[in-house]
């Protein structure tokens, strides 16, 4: 009986489109910048790591976009921790020197979960432009919490709506996001890629309004607060 015949290998994934990675460091002398350079090493992973990250929770390898051919990192003593701007070809992320000492304590974590955020917004769609601030900022965080890279001082509470932003709006999406399944957020995000926002996205694409999901994700939380037992997540589909 002959052999049978040999299996062949799978072929590797296909890589993430990666851009050019520039930096320019504006104080040398900065206390920020040692601490920078000490806790992240090279820079250059860091910015890959977090153009992974970005790509792995808001796209498949076939659907990344490959718009982004630069990203300059700028780090320079300023008010704030940071924010993105550029053009679609060319993104500069701006980073606070000053951040980063006032971080010094948990230097290496800050300083890649603020790259993981920043970095979101070069690659995330914004519906034309329309799509509310506070998800914009929601959905970056929600990289950076499944980045592993959520700071200490992050709590899954309530506030004042569901699109207040940052952390609230992120735990908020991951509730989602493990209800209804992975990869909820990343639909999301391709429902906003050619067309204008609107709130009926998320009946699209749970079979409730957004107001309703607030609504049980605020009640999930209080009784988990009241102390009727821990904070769980019912899967649906």
């Amino acid at each position: 009986m002959p052999p049978p015949p040999p299996v062949a290998p799978i072929p590797p994934p296909k890589p993430w489109p990666m851009p050019k990675f520039h930096l320019r460091v504006e104080d040398l002398g900065h206390e920020g910048a040692s601490i920078f350079f000490e806790s992240v090493g090279n820079p250059i992973t860091a910015l890959q790591d977090a153009v992974v990250a970005s790509f792995e929770w808001l796209y498949t390898r076939e659907t990344a976009p490959t718009n982004v051919q630069s990203i300059l990192l700028v780090l320079r003593p300023m008010d704030g921790v940071a924010h993105t701007l550029g053009s679609p070809t060319h993104k500069e992320i701006h980073f606070s020197l000053d951040h980063i000492k006032n971080s010094a304590k948990l230097a290496r974590e800050e300083i890649l979960g603020v790259l993981t955020h920043e970095v979101v917004h070069c690659y995330q769609y914004n519906a034309r432009g329309s799509c509310p601030g506070g998800l914009i900022e929601g959905i970056a965080d929600f990289v950076r919490l499944h980045a592993n890279l959520s700071p200490p001082h992050w709590k899954r509470t309530a506030g004042p709506k569901w699109d207040a932003g940052y952390q609230i709006t992120a735990y908020f999406l991951d509730w989602i996001e493990t209800r209804y399944g992975k990869g909820t957020i990343q639909e999301l995000n391709a429902c906003m890629k050619d067309d204008k926002y609107h709130r009926r996205v998320f009946k699209e694409l749970t079979g409730r309004p957004v107001r309703k999901l607030w609504a049980i994700y605020c009640k999930q939380l209080e009784e988990e607060k009241s102390g009727f037992g821990r904070f769980r997540v019912q899967k649906e589909g």
